[in-house]
């Protein structure tokens, strides 16, 4: 294994929960723009991928809200997360860039938003830094 994979493999294994889902959400607007500028370029065989991956992940991402905690944000979140996926599985069979970065402009600010409160715990204390 190279060094920089050995090095992202031992990063996660080692992280905080939250840590781990900054990454979940980051890999999936990574994805989402992979796919969008595939299909921008015309490579609808190569945009496949990444919007599968991250529609996979949008969808992991809506199996772990918690209801009981957060009712009312949930309910927004699963709603947003509904929209992403729905225009990630439309750019993938229509071969719409529209679409996909349509999905992007939704995703990109829950992600900004996600990593800045885990950012703010971690610095106030109240996260653990994970296994160490």
């Amino acid at each position: 294994m190279n060094p920089i994979n050995r090095y992202a493999q031992t990063q996660n294994a080692t992280a905080s929960k939250e840590r781990l889902m900054v990454l979940l959400f980051e890999a999936g607007l990574r994805h989402i723009r992979a796919g969008a500028q595939s299909l921008e370029a015309q490579n609808f065989d190569q945009a496949l991928t990444p919007l599968t991956k991250a529609s996979d992940i949008v969808m992991e991402l809506t199996r772990t809200l918690d209801a009981s905690k957060a009712p009312e944000l949930c309910e927004k979140l699963k709603d947003l997360y509904g929209f992403v996926n729905g225009r990630l599985i439309s750019a993938a069979i229509s071969h719409d860039a529209k679409a996909a970065r349509e999905a992007e402009r939704v995703f990109g600010p829950i992600v900004e938003g996600f990593q800045g409160a885990v950012e703010k715990l971690q610095s106030e204390g109240k996260l653990s830094q994970g296994a160490r």
